[in-house]
C-alpha cells in the first residue's frame, strides 16, 4: 500500500541527496513546503532552476558569484597580491565573517583524496599555479583545514609552490579561545605548539 503520494516521495527522495539530509529530515522538510502556500513553492523551484543560469566561477578567485569578477576580486580597495587559498566557498565566507583578512582567495573546490578519486587535477591546483607565475602575488596562505586531506592538499600547495620566491603561510591551529588546555586533544595541542608564535613585552 503507498502511505506517500509519489510526488511527494519524490521529493523526499531530491532531498535526501543533499549532505547531511536523512530520510526523516527529508520527509520532515518536504512536508513542511506542502503544509505551506504553494506560491512559496513556486518560488523555491524557481530559485532552485535559476541556479546555475545565475550564478557561476569568478574567473579570478573560483568562487561562486553572479558577476566577473566577483565582489571581492573587483574590489580596488583589496590586496590582490596575497591570496588565501581555500577548499570550499564556504571557507570563504567563514574568513571573511572574521574581518581580520583583506586579501584575495583562491577556492580549490576540494581536496586532494585518493580514496575517493579527487587528486590535484580535479581541483583548481593549475589555476593557482599559473596565478602565482603570473608575478602578480606575494604571498599565499594556506587556509586549508586541519583534516588529513586537508593536511595533505596543504603539503602539495607548499611543495607546487616552494620554488616560486613567493612567501607561503599556513593558517595557524591551536587551542581555541575559551578552551581549558588540559582538554585539548593531542593533535591540537601538538599544532598549538608548533603555531607558536614569540610575546614581545611593553617596557
Amino acid at each position: 500500500m503507498q502511505v506517500i503520494p509519489p510526488a511527494l516521495d519524490r521529493l523526499i527522495t531530491d532531498l535526501t541527496k543533499l549532505p547531511g539530509i536523512g530520510r526523516k529530515t527529508a520527509t520532515r522538510l518536504a512536508l513542511y513546503i506542502l503544509r505551506h502556500p504553494a506560491s512559496e513553492a513556486k518560488n523555491l523551484a524557481m530559485d532552485l532552476g535559476q541556479l546555475h543560469e545565475t550564478i557561476h566561477l569568478c574567473s579570478g578567485c573560483y568562487t561562486f558569484s553572479e558577476t566577473d569578477p566577483c565582489a571581492i576580486c573587483g574590489n580596488p580597495s583589496r590586496n590582490s597580491r596575497i591570496v588565501c587559498v581555500v577548499e570550499e566557498p564556504g571557507d570563504q565566507i567563514a574568513v571573511e565573517k572574521t574581518g581580520a583578512f583583506s586579501g584575495t582567495y583562491h577556492i580549490l573546490h576540494g581536496v586532494i583524496a585518493p580514496m575517493d578519486g579527487i587528486g590535484p587535477s580535479e581541483l583548481k591546483m593549475e589555476e593557482l599555479r599559473k596565478r602565482v607565475q603570473s608575478g602578480q602575488v606575494d604571498e599565499v596562505l594556506i587556509a586549508t583545514s586541519s583534516t588529513v586531506a586537508g593536511e595533505a592538499t596543504a603539503s602539495y600547495i607548499a611543495e607546487m609552490l616552494a620554488n616560486t620566491g613567493i612567501g607561503l603561510s599556513r593558517l595557524a591551529c591551536g587551542i581555541p579561545m575559551g578552551m581549558d588546555i588540559k582538554y585539548a586533544d593531542e593533535h591540537t595541542l601538538a599544532r598549538a605548539i608548533q603555531s607558536r608564535q614569540s610575546v614581545s613585552l611593553n617596557p
